[in-house]
């Protein structure tokens, strides 16, 4: 068994984390992830009301007795999602782990300590790594360019963006962005990073609740498949390359601001290609990983593989190595 700081401080079992995905996120992929000994995260704003996400809560608890987190991200928005509310029901639900996206997660932490909550938070630089450290989260999750949804605007590969942000946190750090099996979980691992965040490999499994389609698509895909989207704005994407995704590139490349574009991209249009199974229908988020991924295993089944593979990696290949020079 692989133990790091990030499995002693969070208290599971294997150093693997099923990311917040929205639509995604729901209890039986985080079950499944759960009961496997790896974190799984329920989403929160897939629930539509505080009150659905209590009962989603109650809902994964039903299918696992392992520990398990929800994820809150937290964007500016016209009419802002009631996030004090999900953060309140999250609390009363006795949940103990959170992954905080989005902005600045300072205001939420002090409720969230003073009730044993640990908070992981996602950064897509070491700059935003150290100012969410100092403002005292438990864990860091480093997305690097390869990762799905948004990679921030450095365009740092996660070989660098890893070992970067190493060199500065000192609390338990997991990777993001083009994890998908075992050699990924060495490399993160060797890079400094304490355990490895996964979302488009658990996209990709039996217990995830999109169509099957769109699960043979992204086993169907290469690493080339994606579009960026929205990057003359300032707020790059990453999504599936289809033929919304491109007229999407197409505009804003013509100088079209995003009224031009916001009706390809609403997010309900989204949901329905995970709930229809066209790949075509609408923009949905995919990473780079999928070049990578070739099967739709259960949760269970994936996160013994990466493990086995991850410890058979050190034990075996690298250590022969070593072995060979000292020969």
């Amino acid at each position: 068994m692989l133990s790091t700081a990030f499995t002693q401080t969070f208290g599971v079992r294997h150093p693997i984390v099923q990311g917040g995905m929205q639509w995604v996120g729901r209890a039986e992929l985080v079950a499944a992830v759960a009961n496997a000994g790896a974190l799984g995260l329920l989403t929160a704003l897939t629930q539509p009301t505080p009150e659905d996400l209590a009962k989603e809560i109650a809902r994964t608890r039903e299918l696992t007795d392992q520990p398990f987190g929800v994820n809150l991200t937290i964007l500016p928005a016209i009419t802002p999602p009631p996030y004090e509310e999900y953060r309140q029901v999250i609390i009363e639900s006795g949940v103990k782990i959170v992954e905080t996206a989005g902005s600045n997660p300072a205001p939420h932490l002090p409720d969230f300590h003073a009730a044993g909550v640990k908070v992981l938070h996602k950064c897509t630089s070491v700059r935003h790594a150290i100012k969410a450290q100092d403002a005292g989260v438990d864990g860091i999750s480093i997305d690097g360019f390869e990762c799905a949804g948004h990679p921030g605007e450095d365009d740092i590969p996660g070989l660098v963006l890893i070992a970067a942000a190493a060199e500065q946190i000192t609390i338990p750090m997991v990777a993001s962005g083009g994890f998908g099996d075992g050699r990924g979980l060495v490399a993160a691992l060797a890079l400094g990073a304490d355990g490895i965040n996964m979302g488009t490999r658990f996209m990709c499994t039996a217990e995830s609740p999109i169509h099957q389609n769109i699960k043979e698509a992204i086993v169907a895909a290469k690493e080339t498949d994606t579009e960026l989207i929205f990057r003359p704005l300032r707020n790059t994407a990453r999504v599936a390359s289809n033929t919304v995704s491109r007229e999407v590139v197409e505009i804003l490349n013509r100088g079209g601001k995003f009224p031009d574009v916001q009706e390809l991209v609403a997010g309900t249009r989204g949901r329905t290609v995970f709930e229809n199974g066209d790949p075509e229908a609408a923009i949905w988020t995919v990473g780079t990983v999928q070049g990578i991924i070739h099967d739709i295993p259960t949760a269970g089944d994936l996160v013994e593989r990466i493990v086995t593979e991850a410890e058979a990696l050190i034990s075996e290949r690298l250590t022969g190595m070593m072995s060979r020079v000292n020969v």
